[in-house]
């Protein structure tokens, strides 16, 4: 079976394709939502999610150095954001594994639509640390689009997808008609998102308290929450009580909210539709419910977004609709969905035959529909030119140096002319993400190729297996292992179908089991596992 995975920048979620939809699935707390956050107790134990969240010692937002050599440090260890993420997702697929019953090999992971391929490779990576195959990553706009796209899956209409999450921004523009989910343009900022507006309130508050005043992250969410349903909130800071409006949040807020401008701008006129076309305005994302978004979405766009799905829960939904159709579910046998590529491939030419300096020659432009094939030509610079080489870059600038470098390839040419018989190039891109370059030497018909997998080529295999063997070796609190999460769900399970005297001896025995995983004394807690086993046999024995 093939899971779907949110992998947020905030909060993670894990889906399944069952019973001919998408199902969100509850973690040990019963929630759909898993902070993104590994923390470290006293004790040297490795903790995620809320759990997590209360460690003295903790990391959160580690997804926005997703392939980066950024390092984070916990527990006397170092860690990638590669790493800190696989222990997300390991603990996202025990969830999945307790509530299917069966082991989970495979997973659909969203990534945001201006993840470049770096940070694609990177998520990936992620996944296999985690014990994953993940052959297929999807955009979140899309995620959320084919989540909406089932959701009103006999409409014919035109919509935007305006995803705001914990840390990054895309919009993506969609059509859907007769079973077909078409993203027809796709935009974003991977640097902006919720807790770039939680950092903008905490320096206003800074600026209204005494110096040295102690100023706790929790409180500043509790405030920003607030101010989404008050005009006027007030905060008591250890004795120093501040007032913020919500119309000071926004004036403070307002560098960042001519930043979702560009995108919105772009994605329309990329996809050549203007705002009255648009039947509707999708919101998705935890942070699009702050006031003063919904009121830059009505100004620029004259529409009031919706929410017909959770804004927290639509990409994890429209990952399980993935991995549905990715296991060629036949509920799924009449939806097609199309994505387009975010970014543009091409390659570097000389600006002129004079200067050295190289420019951006897109082959593939940004927003092309998927699976893609271009091809061009290239001709030699130089008399008696040997080599050609061809790099592989992505980005939007005319400027080389402001794209990125993805590949390179050199290409052996026979001598001649400038301008002469040189080469053919094709780039081929795929639904999972994978570029083929072609070239061929037109003189000779000789032929090169290059592969650009989604996979970190920064790592080698012996790296990647020492990283395997860290993750393994973490002290995990008992209460997230899969054995005793396994019999927590049973027991919770057993109190909410009881309800009489029964369900009093389960909350005995369960509070028992809680008390014998704090101990985290492996003998104690298997001693307590074989009790919960005899109560529960006893149970079945005696009709309940």
């Amino acid at each position: 079976m093939i899971i779907g995975i949110d992998l947020g920048t905030t909060h993670s979620l894990v889906s399944v394709w069952k019973d001919e939809q998408p199902t969100l699935i509850q973690n040990s707390d019963g929630a759909f939502l898993t902070p993104s956050i590994v923390g470290c107790d006293a004790s040297g134990q490795f903790l995620i999610g809320k759990n997590a969240a209360s460690c003295e010692h903790s990391i959160a937002n580690f997804k926005r150095f997703m392939g980066t050599e950024k390092t984070f440090h916990l527990g006397g260890k170092s860690f990638r954001p590669e790493e800190l993420s696989a222990l997300v997702i390991k603990s996202l697929v025990q969830d999945a594994e307790r509530f299917l019953g069966c082991k989970i090999e495979e997973a659909v992971i969203s990534v945001p639509a201006y993840f470049n391929n770096t940070q694609r490779n990177a998520t990936r990576l992620a996944g296999q640390l985690a014990g994953l195959k993940v052959e297929r990553l999807i955009n979140e706009p899309t995620a959320a689009a084919l989540a909406y796209g089932i959701h009103d899956k006999d409409k014919e209409t035109k919509f935007l997808i305006f995803d705001l999450g914990g840390g990054t921004f895309d919009v993506s523009v969609v059509e859907t008609f007769s079973g077909i989910i078409e993203v027809r343009s796709s935009a974003g900022d991977n640097y902006l998102g919720g807790e770039d507006f939680s950092n903008a309130l905490e320096m206003y508050v800074r600026a209204q308290l005494p110096d040295g005043c102690d100023v706790d992250a929790r409180a500043i969410h509790a405030i920003k929450h607030d101010l989404s349903s008050k005009e006027t909130v007030r905060y008591d800071f250890g004795g120093s009580e501040i007032q913020v409006t919500r119309k000071a949040f926004e004036a403070q807020c307002s560098p960042l909210i001519e930043r979702l401008e560009g995108p919105i701008a772009q994605a329309l006129s990329d996809a050549r539709i203007k705002p009255s076309e648009l039947d509707s305005v999708i919101l998705v994302g935890g942070a699009t419910r702050m006031p003063m978004i919904q009121s830059v979405i009505a100004r620029m766009l004259g529409h009031f977004p919706q929410s017909a799905i959770c804004p927290d829960e639509a990409v994890g939904m429209g990952t399980a609709v993935q991995a549905g159709l990715k296991e060629r579910n036949v509920d799924l046998k009449d939806v097609v969905v199309t994505d387009v590529c975010p970014f543009s491939l091409g390659t570097s030419v000389r600006k002129d035959r004079i200067s050295g300096d190289g420019r951006f020659l897109p082959i593939i432009p940004r927003n092309t529909v998927i699976p893609v094939s271009r091809e061009t030509t290239l001709v030699p610079t130089q008399k008696n030119q040997t080599t050609m080489l061809v790099d592989v870059y992505q980005g939007e600038s005319f400027n080389l140096e402001e794209n990125i470098e993805i590949g390179t390839l050199v290409v052996p040419i026979p001598p001649g002319e400038e301008g002469q018989k040189g080469i053919s190039v094709r780039y081929s891109y795929d639904v999972n993400g994978l570029l083929e370059v072609f070239v061929e030497v037109i003189s000779t018909g000789k032929q090169k190729s290059l592969l650009i997998e989604n996979r970190d080529h920064r790592l080698s295999q012996e790296e990647i297996e020492a990283s395997l063997k860290k993750l393994e070796a973490l002290k995990i609190h008992p209460r997230h292992k899969p054995e005793n999460q396994k019999v927590l769900q049973q027991l919770e399970s057993l109190f909410v179908f009881h309800n009489d005297e029964v369900r009093d001896e389960v909350a005995e025995v369960l509070s028992d089991f809680s008390q014998a995983l704090e101990s985290q004394n492996d003998q104690v807690i298997k001693e307590s596992r074989n009790q919960v086993e005899e109560f529960v046999k006893a149970l079945e024995d005696s009709g309940w």
